[in-house]
């Protein structure tokens, strides 16, 4: 029995998420047991200085660098807290893997800049205050090797969810939405990986200008509203839709400005706004899965979005050939399962085995991810 913690903290800037597991094993032989999850919410003022930090206007680099620091306090704080809570001593814990707070990615070079990426919250600060070895960092080095850095958790997925029955489609809805698709019988080197656009991102936003809450809580807001086919027509013809994949994206293209930018736009109700908004995250993961439906397969949702209940009708609605699943019908948790990915890779890596799907990101080669901060 190994016990280690996974640590998370996405797009949607709703807390921490942290997964204590049992892990044993390395590579298909590997084996994860849930045992602990929870979200240690963000404070308010920390929030604020995120969002600070990730807008090009109000950031600077003391900000930054005083918030690498912070969240890492709070890093080490989610670990502390899921250990207590299943009353295992921190002593006991092997170490933690520590996704850290992306302020920005580039997943291709443009112009004046390279292909990075950037992840906040110092592993040597969660080490310390953990006593625990700390792997941290790891889509830096599938992007060394000519990958996009994302998506980061397939590796995990096909360890977790393979199946010789049924196509499995994995997607997660986070502030961006993600899928891997997991052919049946098929291999590691099968998989495919790609974000599909924006998940709750442009929703949250939304709430956020109009209701001055977070999220639309079940889909209520959504719900009540009408979906404006004008503005859908124009959302489902935004580029990034017709790329093809390997292909990331993230806030830096439906962030706060892209959400702003409609709002000036389109005045509409609110309600009509996020219900139209909602439509577009349902439509742009129809989009992505279509191809990959061959015989029986199961959509499998998990992150924040899986509990929109408007969202899933709506993607139920889009695929009526395909068995639309949130990760709690498999017996897993929506939003442990991040989490929990942390923490396979960060095995993977202690056993100097690769933790990447280059057929997902673009990689040259299959290598083992992120940089250890032992203690």
């Amino acid at each position: 029995m190994v016990y280690a913690v996974g640590l998370m903290s996405g797009t949607s800037l709703d807390g921490i998420d942290a997964a204590l597991v049992d892990i044993a094993g390395e590579n298909e032989q590997t084996t994860v047991r849930l045992i602990e999850f929870l979200t240690l919410p963000f404070r308010e003022q920390t929030v604020q200085r995120i969002r600070e930090a990730l807008s090009l206007s109000e950031s600077n680099v003391a900000k930054i660098c005083s918030l690498n620091v912070e969240l890492a306090e709070a890093f080490a704080a989610a670990a502390l807290a899921v250990c207590q809570k299943a009353q295992i001593d921190k002593r006991q814990l092997a170490f933690i893997g520590s996704h850290g707070q992306t302020l920005y990615h580039l997943p291709t070079a443009q112009p004046n800049y390279l292909a990075s990426t950037l992840q906040v919250g110092a592993p040597a600060v969660i080490c310390e205050r953990t006593k625990t070895t700390v792997v941290s960092n790891f889509r830096e080095r599938d992007m060394a090797v000519g990958g996009q850095g994302a998506p980061i958790v397939p590796y995990s997925e096909y360890i977790l969810y393979r199946s010789d029955k049924v196509v499995r489609l994995l997607q997660n809805i986070g502030g961006i939405g993600n899928l891997t698709v997991l052919p049946k019988n098929g291999t590691l080197k099968d998989v495919i990986a790609f974000d599909t656009g924006p998940g709750n991102m442009i929703m949250n936003e939304l709430c956020l200008h109009f209701f001055d809450i977070e999220y639309d809580k079940n889909g209520d807001y959504a719900k009540q509203g009408t979906v404006n086919q004008a503005l859908l027509a124009e959302l489902l013809a935004h580029p990034y839709l017709q790329k093809s994949f390997p292909k990331t994206t993230g806030r830096e293209e439906f962030g706060k400005p892209f959400t702003q930018a409609l709002i000036k736009k389109w005045p509409l109700k609110p309600i009509d706004l996020i219900a139209t908004a909602t439509m577009f995250t349902a439509q742009s993961i129809a989009l992505a899965v279509q191809p990959f439906i061959n015989g029986p397969t199961e959509l499998i949702i998990g992150g924040g979005g899986s509990y929109n209940h408007t969202l899933i009708n709506m993607l139920q609605e889009a695929l009526p050939e395909v068995s639309v699943k949130i990760q709690e019908d498999l017996g897993y948790s929506s939003e442990a399962k991040e989490a929990i990915a942390m923490a396979v890779l960060a095995n993977q890596t202690l056993h100097y085995q690769a933790g990447n799907v280059p057929s997902a990101t673009g990689a040259a080669r299959a290598v083992p991810l992120g940089s250890i901060t032992y203690y």
